[in-house]
């Protein structure tokens, strides 16, 4: 409803106890700090619905992640990590290692760097396709998964 003007932190809570509802802080980052007088309940159901929202008329993107046949372990750790940020969003991730020259007849070792990968990644996890043979080398896609994470070979 309407604005109540700046109050002390005392006066808005006594306020807030009175109608029985809470104080919730809407931003912070204003100086004062903004806050509402509103059933907390009911504003984590408005804030979930907004995210909710938003994430709908997100356009799902293949993100590609591109690793080398000689990544060092550290390297293979931030890629996760990247690829992590994107599946957070809601986007897939296509891993693929790339082979140059003799490093095509390694075939089964390029195989195992992307199932490293995939261990490196810490949020629950769903193999949309698993590691498939392209001319260059080799990729997998990756998604999101709901509540554990699924190794599917």
């Amino acid at each position: 409803g309407e604005q109540l003007g700046v109050l002390t932190i005392t006066d808005a809570l006594n306020l807030a106890r009175d109608r029985g509802l809470d104080l919730v802080e809407v931003t912070d980052k204003a100086v004062p700090p903004v806050c509402k007088i509103i059933d907390f309940g009911k504003f984590q159901y408005q804030k979930e619905k907004k995210a909710k929202e938003i994430s709908k008329t997100h356009k799902v993107e293949v993100k590609n992640i591109r690793l080398s046949f000689n990544i060092a372990k550290h390297d293979i750790e931030m890629k996760a990590a990247q690829a992590q940020k994107f599946m957070a969003k809601g986007d897939r991730v296509r891993a693929e290692i790339v082979l140059r020259g003799r490093e095509k007849a390694f075939g089964h070792m390029a195989k195992q760097k992307l199932e490293e990968f995939k261990t490196f990644i810490k949020i629950p996890t769903i193999v949309d396709q698993p590691i498939v043979r392209e001319p260059r080398g080799f990729y997998m896609l990756l998604s999101k998964g709901k509540k554990e994470k699924e190794t599917n070979d």
